[in-house]
């Protein structure tokens, strides 16, 4: 249970689903019920699709570049700690820059299945193993299909401004993981 936490936090905080929510439904607005349940099933299954991806091919493109996963901890740290401090000074609507075809792209990749998304992936999997990393990742995605069916009733409850208060404390806890990865990654090239 405790590696499936560890596996499953890390990733639930870097896609941010609930901060992602006055997002979605920004760009879902106009669109009606029938298109915003199917515009979610093709994000989310293009955001799955792209995780399996680099989740296995992850490693070998590093391999083939002569990077290592310690060199990619700390660019990806550094990265994710950018981002998050960017997601915490700005507004909601600027964090991530719409596209004109809302299905794939943007809702796809980047707000689902984003940077730091895709560099938590290839922490994990490296950190914990192969299943633990697919049981988080198939969790989260879970949650994030859960959660943009009822995006409208969560924003209800919520509201816009317990949203967005969400994402700032996701970007909070993105930027102390961040400053993880790359501790972690400067040891281990130490040890070496």
């Amino acid at each position: 249970m405790n590696i499936f936490l560890l596996s499953f936090i890390p990733l639930f905080v870097a896609v941010d689903i609930i901060g992602t929510v006055p997002i979605f439904l920004g760009f879902t607005h106009e669109v009606s019920h029938f298109q915003r349940k199917q515009l979610i099933v093709q994000a989310v299954l293009t955001a799955f699709i792209v995780a399996i991806i680099f989740l296995f091919g992850g490693k070998l493109i590093l391999r083939f570049l002569g990077i290592t996963i310690n060199d990619f901890r700390i660019a990806g740290g550094l990265v994710l700690l950018v981002l998050s401090i960017h997601d915490i000074l700005s507004s909601s609507e600027s964090r991530r820059n719409p596209g004109t075809n809302i299905g794939v792209v943007p809702l796809g990749i980047p707000l689902i299945m984003g940077p730091a998304a895709l560099t938590t992936i290839l922490i994990l999997v490296d950190k914990f193993g192969f299943f633990p990393t697919i049981f988080s990742m198939i969790v989260n995605f879970i949650i994030i299909w859960l959660v943009l069916w009822n995006a409208k009733y969560i924003t209800r409850v919520i509201g816009d401004g317990g949203a967005k208060a969400f994402a700032k404390i996701a970007s909070l806890f993105l930027s102390a993981y961040s400053i993880m990865m790359i501790r972690e990654g400067i040891l281990n090239i130490m040890k070496m």
